[in-house]
């Protein structure tokens, strides 16, 4: 380039909004934070007497905070996207404020806990039935997994086009790996 040539403009990355759900104590907070080139806004509140005899703590017992609104973080997949991730809280109790996390989001990460898949349901029920792309990301707690995937999938009742995968939320390319499931999964339904 010449000192006469203009320089070319380079553009910031598109930004996209993802939202990582999930039940209670599944590793959204956890995710959030691994991935983020931010310092992750959170929304941790200690857990009461009061809520701990609403959550279940038996599988988590060293859980001492819950998110009470949302996770924020972003992470820059490469110089043209950038993803801004949601985590909403896990309790139903909270369900009120989804619609505007996930408003205008392209895709979600259903985080499972496979001791507790009960705890998932809303958040597959809440991406199928508003025919919102998603992944279902089993977290290896403790490096391992209660169940194969395909049991997974069959309790999960979810179809074959939804991604399974298992990962592992405290790890960043981990949930690298499973956010790009996720974007694979939104650009194909652009694509149909």
């Amino acid at each position: 380039m010449t000192p006469t040539e203009p320089a070319a403009a380079v553009r910031p990355p598109l930004p996209v909004k993802m939202v990582i759900a999930g039940g209670f104590g599944v590793g959204k907070t956890t995710a959030v934070g691994s991935i983020s080139e931010i310092e992750p806004l959170t929304t941790e509140a200690a857990i009461t007497e009061v809520a701990a005899g609403v959550d279940d703590l038996t599988l988590t017992p060293r859980k001492t905070t819950t998110t009470v609104a949302m996770d924020f973080g972003c992470i820059t997949i490469d110089p043209t996207l950038k993803l801004y991730l949601f985590g909403t809280p896990g309790q139903e109790r909270f369900g009120f404020m989804w619609d505007d996390i996930v408003e205008g989001a392209v895709g979600g990460l259903v985080i499972v806990d496979t001791r507790r898949l009960d705890d998932c349901y809303a958040a597959v029920d809440y991406f199928e039935h508003r025919q919102i792309p998603f992944a279902v990301a089993v977290n290896a707690f403790d490096g391992k997994v209660e169940h194969e995937l395909d049991d997974v999938r069959w309790a999960l009742d979810v179809s074959a086009g939804v991604p399974v995968v298992v990962f592992d939320a405290r790890e960043r390319g981990s949930v690298r790996d499973a956010l790009l499931v996720v974007l694979e999964q939104a650009l194909a339904r652009t694509e149909a």
